[in-house]
Order: C-alpha cells, then sequence, then structure tokens
C-alpha cells in the first residue's frame, strides 16, 4: 500500500515539510479548493498543485475530492452539462498524470458532526456525532457549520434544495448517480483513471436526506450496475464503521478489486446511531483495524490509503480533525500493522 496524506494546500496549517518527516509516507491527497462545482479544472492549476507537491519529493496520489454538482445528484435537466464539464476535468487530471479520483455523491452536505472537538479521557478531542443533537438541528438556521460544506448556498437557495431532496427516494438518488457514472466511466477507462467513492458519512439518513452509499447491499449494486474497473470505492472505516450493523470484512471482500482508495479511522459507539472518533488503536475504539488490514492486504489491495481524522492532542490547534500529530501517529500505527502483516 501507498500511506498518504491529506493537505489542504498553502492556506493548511500542516506543511508538506512536516508531512514529508512521517516515516514511509509517500503520498498526497490533495485538491483545488477554489473552484466552485460544476466548473472545469483548468489543467495549469493542476499541474502547480502536482508541482508543488513533487518539489518535496512527494507524490501526489489522490484527488479528493471532485465535487458533484447538486444538479447531478437532482436529475435536473440541466445535469447534462455539468456532467461534460466533469469528463473535462476527468480529462486534464489525466493529462496532469493523476490516476486516482475520489468523490461523494452525498446530498448538500459533506460529512457531518455535532461536535468537533468532543473531549476524550485522555484530555484531547476529537469530532463526534451525537443523533439526539442532530434531531433538534435546522440546518436552515445556520448554526451548524462543517469543514468540507459548500456554505455559498444562501438560504432560499439551501431550503429549496432540502425539498427537492427530502422529496426524492433513495432509488431515485441511486438512479441518478448510475446515470452520472454510465457517462463518466468511459471517460475514466479512455483515460486510465480509478473513480473511488466515498460511502455517506455517517451512513444514514441526515435532516431527512436520502442516502446511498451505506453499506454492503448498495455498495454492491453500485458496482454491478456499472461493472468496470474503473468504477469503485474508496473504503473508509470510519464512514461504514459508524454503523455497528456494517460488518467491514464482508464489504471488503464484496469491493474486492474495486476498492481504489482507503481511509482509515476508528470510531467508538456510544449510542444508537451516536460516536466518537479516537485514536487509530483498536484499545480505543470500536472498530476492528487489524483485522481490516489483514483483510485488505489479502485481498490484494495495493493502492493509496491514508489515516483520516485525527485527534487533536499535545495542544495542536487547527482544521478540526486534520491535525498533524495524531494522524501522524494514526500513518505509523498502519505501518506496523502493515510491516507484521506482510513480513509474516
Amino acid at each position: 500500500m501507498e500511506m498518504s496524506f491529506r493537505w489542504y494546500g498553502e492556506d493548511d496549517p500542516v506543511k508538506l515539510e512536516q508531512i514529508k518527516q512521517i516515516p514511509q509516507m509517500k503520498g498526497i491527497v490533495s485538491a483545488i479548493y477554489s473552484i466552485p462545482p460544476g466548473e472545469v479544472w483548468p489543467f495549469e492549476k493542476i499541474k502547480n498543485l502536482k508541482e508543488t507537491i513533487e518539489a518535496l519529493g512527494l507524490k501526489l496520489s489522490v484527488i479528493e475530492s471532485v465535487p458533484v454538482h447538486e444538479d447531478i445528484k437532482l436529475g435536473r435537466p440541466t445535469r447534462d452539462q455539468y456532467i461534460q464539464n466533469y469528463k473535462q476535468t476527468l480529462r486534464n487530471l489525466s493529462k496532469a498524470g493523476i490516476t486516482t479520483i475520489c468523490y461523494n455523491f452525498m446530498p448538500v452536505f459533506d460529512w457531518t458532526r455535532t461536535n468537533l472537538a468532543e473531549s476524550l479521557p485522555d484530555g484531547s478531542n476529537s469530532l463526534a456525532y451525537e443523533e439526539e443533537s442532530i434531531s433538534r438541528i435546522d440546518p436552515l438556521e445556520g448554526k451548524l457549520e462543517l469543514p468540507g460544506w459548500d456554505l455559498s448556498y444562501q438560504t432560499e437557495k439551501l431550503k429549496l434544495l432540502m425539498e427537492d431532496y427530502q422529496a426524492m427516494s433513495e432509488e431515485s438518488l441511486m438512479d441518478n448517480l448510475i446515470y452520472f457514472l454510465k457517462e463518466i466511466v468511459p471517460v475514466a477507462e479512455e483515460e486510465q483513471l480509478l473513480l473511488a467513492i466515498h460511502p455517506d458519512d455517517p451512513p444514514w439518513k441526515i435532516f431527512g436526506l436520502p442516502r446511498i452509499i451505506t453499506g454492503k447491499e448498495n455498495v454492491e449494486y453500485m458496482l454491478k450496475e456499472v461493472d468496470s474497473p474503473a468504477n469503485g470505492l474508496t473504503f473508509c472505516t470510519g464512514s461504514f464503521g459508524s454503523n455497528p450493523a456494517n460488518d467491514l470484512l464482508e464489504i471488503i471482500e464484496a469491493a474486492k478489486g474495486r476498492i481504489h482508495f482507503v481511509h482509515a479511522r476508528n470510531v467508538k459507539w456510544i449510542g444508537d446511531k451516536s460516536f466518537q472518533e479516537t485514536s487509530h488503536s483498536i484499545k480505543d475504539g470500536s472498530l476492528p483495524m487489524v483485522e481490516v488490514m489483514k483483510k485488505l492486504v489479502e485481498t490484494g489491495f495495493k493502492g493509496p490509503i491514508r489515516p483520516d481524522h485525527g485527534r487533536m492532542i499535545w495542544g495542536e490547534e487547527g482544521r478540526p480533525g486534520y491535525g498533524l500529530f495524531d494522524r501522524a501517529l494514526g500513518a505509523a500505527y498502519l505501518n506496523g500493522i502493515l510491516d507484521t502483516v506482510i513480513e509474516n
């Protein structure tokens, strides 16, 4: 596997020079964050990002993410133009030498948490999700803002989006995903790209919005409906694993050969549809991280993997979930498992 690290560009408090010092670190996961969803990514901007990373002796391993415009998810008449733009972005990424692209199909909101700095017994803090708290929040009031959310929507536009999605079935949203994939996967095949959809986080409905990449059954359906090696999965332990009903090893087996990227993190279940992120260690969380890594090796996964989300430890302040110290510890922990598994 290729150990990699999420980097949010020049404004990221975590610097490439620091990431480079993490043992066995080879790749960077990044994106061009200034371009609104639906617009074409210019080749020159992609090239500049890649050259900035390569100047430090690292590799731009994965683009995470190329956002999917809401009109595509909703199946609006305008979707075809946005899909054409997406295809051109894929061609530009391929021209720059990029091979793996992560994206998601979550309506309106990206990953969702109710607390960005929930205390842990050791004095650190981390991201947490409590279903009872989320049930009391009205997203139209603007009181819940999280990294990764597109906050450019005006209140009235957000209200209309919410209404459209709340009237949509999960089957219809899945149909729109399949339509999108049948359009872009041939381009990915031509350009020798690997598309890796990220699961919904958390893997259940929030704010009455449908979510469709939540477990083994719908992953299998998505992979079967667009049966191409280019159409694959970002296997995120924390997203799938937030739901105790998901068997992570079964999902790996079901997606064998189609997992193109891995996010590895641990979570601790703290109630019905509630969890808190922990260190990567099996001693702290509820997920079988060692067994997951073994299963990935057994099924032949050799692609990029990154320690996903970290606690804030040792007084560090920064982007919630994306500090340096705990993600560096996570990378070392994962490498230790891999060294043992592969050697034995």
